[in-house]
């Protein structure tokens, strides 16, 4: 191991990112305790800076733990990350006083959401696999294998229900399967499949009857669909359009700047619910206004965009791969989740980056940070042993892992 770190290329070491990370979970301290109020703010920011912590941890450990090492044992994590969601079926499972089992609880320990961890388990299952099949991407059984791979996972958690980590799922396999060559020969037809099956899904799930989606799923798009004319539309849309006035409300500079929180009681974002996570926009918005969310945009964009540049630069196939599904994840999480805060998409769970608060949620992130500078610093050349570039890989073509998945 000592031997692996001394080729490491350290002058490509990603302090910049490391940097962006730390100010973004600094703005986010600051803005789930502005959440909380005085009744839970201080709870919640010591509870965020311990995630922080931990992650900033979790980095620091994943950026010089080689990846290719970490990748051997994809199988035995796949195995793991599919039965630790399920599990929230079992009694193990809790609801965190909601309509859905996404959590684990285990006696004396905080609430753990699996699915959080099962979509970085993905990323790299996936990334084996596409390396391993490299060669064989016009083949239409590496389309399968992925997809089999996928829909585990991905149904299991629909069932829980929950629908937006399904679809941030399904999003970087599809970024991963186009990153990696899928031949055209499948894509062409899938596509001229996929457009008349979306537009009959589309119009399937309007019928109130339909067996794809639950029925506060229903509730929520028909409500987005036609906010002025579907019944009980205003209680449905109550979150988010309480979101949207506090974002307004919160103008050029923000009211942050005006009193220092100290108004924090009387803010419009009071009456939206679950504002420390999935509503965590909300709060940026009226507290930093609209330079502060653009500050705050522009810093997850240098994250996303550092992330592929890592993987136009990455030193074999698998380093690509995944730069390409921690990008992905999170660019789809970033778009959606300020989506659903400004009414553009209906109302769907799902955690921002590096700002909601949530211990799982932030780990997941800050390990797809860790892998991404690893991957940053990997040797192009080697001359001693261990898991470098040149020595796994000859050449592309003959690419493979040691890994327990029968391909």
């Amino acid at each position: 191991m000592i031997n692996r770190i001394k080729q490491y290329d350290w002058k490509r070491y990603n302090v910049s990112l490391l940097g962006v990370v730390v100010i973004l979970c600094s703005i986010s301290a600051v803005a789930v305790r502005l959440a909380g109020g005085e009744e839970n703010g201080t709870q919640y920011m010591k509870g965020q800076i311990m995630g922080i912590c931990m992650g900033l941890l979790v980095i620091l450990i994943l950026s010089v733990l080689d990846y290719h090492f970490i990748c051997q044992l994809t199988g035995l994590y796949y195995i793991v990350g599919v039965a630790l969601v399920a599990a929230t079926y079992t009694s193990l499972g809790d609801n965190n006083g909601t309509d859905a089992r996404r959590w684990i609880s285990f006696r004396g320990l905080p609430t753990f959401q699996p699915t959080e961890l099962m979509k970085i388990i993905l990323i790299l299952v996936l990334a084996v696999v596409l390396t391993k099949r490299q060669t064989k991407m016009y083949q239409i059984r590496t389309m399968l294998i992925v997809l089999g791979l996928t829909l585990v996972p991905l149904m299991i958690v629909m069932r829980q229900p929950d629908l937006s980590s399904s679809l941030v799922m399904a999003f970087f396999m599809v970024v991963m399967l186009f990153a990696a060559g899928i031949s055209y020969r499948i894509i062409v037809p899938i596509i001229l499949l996929a457009i008349p099956a979306g537009i009959v899904g589309f119009w399937y799930i309007q019928q109130p009857d339909n067996k794809l989606i639950h029925g506060y799923h229903y509730n929520r798009i028909m409500s987005w669909l036609y906010p002025s004319t579907y019944p009980d539309a205003e209680r449905y849309n109550f979150q988010q359009l309480h979101s949207i006035r506090s974002i307004a409300s919160g103008k050029i500079y923000g009211k942050f700047l005006q009193d220092g929180g100290s108004a924090k009681a009387g803010r419009d974002y009071s009456s939206v619910a679950v504002r420390e996570s999935d509503f965590i926009w909300s709060v940026i918005g009226e507290e930093f206004g609209f330079l502060g969310c653009c500050l705050i945009l522009l810093l997850l964009a240098i994250v996303i965009f550092k992330c592929f540049s890592v993987a136009r630069k990455a030193q074999d196939f698998l380093g690509k791969m995944i730069a390409v599904g921690v990008a992905s994840m999170y660019m789809f999480q970033v778009f959606t989740n300020i989506s659903v805060a400004t009414f553009i998409f209906p109302n769907t769970g799902l955690p921002l980056p590096f700002l909601s608060n949530g211990l799982s949620s932030m780990l997941s992130s800050m390990i797809g940070i860790g892998l991404i500078m690893n991957i940053a610093i990997q040797p192009a050349k080697s001359s001693k042993g261990g898991f470098s570039m040149r020595n796994m890989y000859g050449r592309d073509a003959d690419r493979s892992i040691d890994v327990d998945l029968e391909l």
